[in-house]
């Protein structure tokens, strides 16, 4: 018997080192916690059928004395992430059954190690969420308490490894789609700059803003997963350079944190905003100095992520159109074709950020709407960079909001959207 709650990745690779257990028998362990829990929580979409395959190749490195730290370490894959020969539907009806041509750059690298990819896990459609619910293949559900959600929208991720289905996982942040499931969780998750780490292969919300992000249990095993997969993609015209990327030897000693508190002053639950306090006196108490600063711009930027985000969801979906992949209606013309594809295979959020971002581009909008929500963003930009010159890191809350029941917000889109506040 494999202590999975307090399985960490160096422990499980010296084990695997040793002959302490097999990769087979790590991987069958995370299998029958999936059998006995997934069908209330309904992490994942599906268990890959050539997880043996993986699994041989894994232990012949371990045999051979080749394995690596993540040979053999079995990971969740948030279902908008391509693996070559298996299904990739992004949480939607229109991708229903297509299946990956190529591997995400992430999976390659993967791939490379002998890590063991168990199955794709679920997600709110196409990344649109903030709560796992708009998902077209069933909610999931908060492993800690099975009335409430888990977070979104990489929430299928989040369960996988809060309720020891894997023991790392990846998902995709926009804007607190690792980090609110994470914090619902009780897990790390990372959202790493944009750039760090290449989103080939991985189905587009909003190009700007979308990141492939890695959960764990604990800070180490994030930082393990990160380390490998941060590195150049030419095939990602957005990947930074290796030569610009920071060593890691590149350490501050300095230890300011910026606190802006004038932006969380109304709308944060109490708890939270107690166990934030505590958080900050805590790293005060660990020699941190604590600074309070101002972000005047800020305050703007879940007004300017709702008019940026859904403008490039609506040019990403509408490769989308029922006739060269994914869900198809027929009908007597082609326009009915689209119409019927498209609302038929598209959910109730995904088609009112279509319709919006559709509205903030179109002509007569663009220069009041998405131009401005660019100048903002700018704004916003240049004002954190100019505080990154006093402080080291800035701490915020993660979400305003204690996990809340299934369907509590699902009718009031802006309380679900104030949940990407920070």
């Amino acid at each position: 018997m494999i202590d999975l709650k307090n399985l960490t990745i160096e422990k499980a690779h010296q084990n695997l080192k040793k002959g302490v257990f097999t990769c087979q028998e790590l991987v069958e362990e995370y299998l029958k916690v999936i059998k006995e829990k997934n069908k209330e929580l309904n992490a994942y979409l599906e268990i890959y059928d050539d997880i043996l395959e993986q699994v041989e190749k894994a232990q012949k490195e371990f045999t051979d004395g080749t394995a690596e730290l993540l040979t053999g370490i079995p990971f969740a894959l948030k279902d908008n992430i391509l693996f070559e020969g298996h299904k990739v539907s992004a949480g939607s009806k229109i991708l229903e059954n297509y299946t990956a041509s190529y591997n995400a750059f992430v999976v390659k690298e993967l791939k490379k190690i002998s890590a063991i990819i168990i199955g794709r896990t679920n997600m709110d459609e196409f990344a649109m969420g903030s709560s796992t619910e708009t998902s077209a293949y069933g909610v999931s559900r908060n492993p800690y308490d099975t009335s409430r959600v888990p977070g979104g929208s990489s929430g299928g991720s989040a369960v996988a490894v809060a309720a020891d289905m894997a023991l790392v996982a990846l998902g995709t942040e926009t804007c607190g789609s690792v980090r609110e499931p994470a914090a619902f969780c009780g897990l790390v998750g990372l959202k790493p700059t944009y750039g760090a780490l290449s989103r080939n292969g991985v189905i587009a919300m909003g190009n700007s803003l979308d990141q492939v992000s890695p959960f764990g249990k604990n800070v180490r095993d994030v930082e393990i997963v990160f380390d490998l997969l941060s590195k150049h993609d030419s095939l990602d015209s957005t990947s930074v350079p290796n030569n610009l990327r920071k060593p890691k030897s590149e350490k501050t000693n300095q230890k300011i944190i910026g606190v802006p508190w004038h932006l969380f002053e109304k709308g944060v639950d109490p708890i939270i905003m107690d166990n934030f306090k505590q958080s900050i006196e805590k790293l005060k108490n660990s020699g941190y100095k604590i600074m309070n600063i101002e972000l005047p711009f800020s305050k703007y930027s879940l007004e300017a992520y709702y008019i940026i985000m859904p403008a490039e969801v609506s040019t990403n979906l509408a490769r989308f159109d029922g006739i060269r992949y994914g869900f198809s209606k027929e009908a007597k013309n082609l326009k009915e074709v689209y119409m019927q594809s498209r609302g038929k295979g598209f959910g109730k959020e995904a088609r009112r950020r279509i319709l919006l971002g559709t509205y903030v581009l179109s002509h007569g909008y663009y220069d009041a709407y998405y131009n401005k929500a660019l100048k903002v963003r700018a704004r916003i930009k240049a004002e954190i960079e100019k505080v990154f010159e006093e402080v080291n890191l800035i701490a915020t809350p993660t979400v305003p909001v204690l996990p809340f029941k299934l369907g509590e917000k699902l009718d009031d889109p802006v309380a679900m959207y104030l949940c990407d506040i920070f």
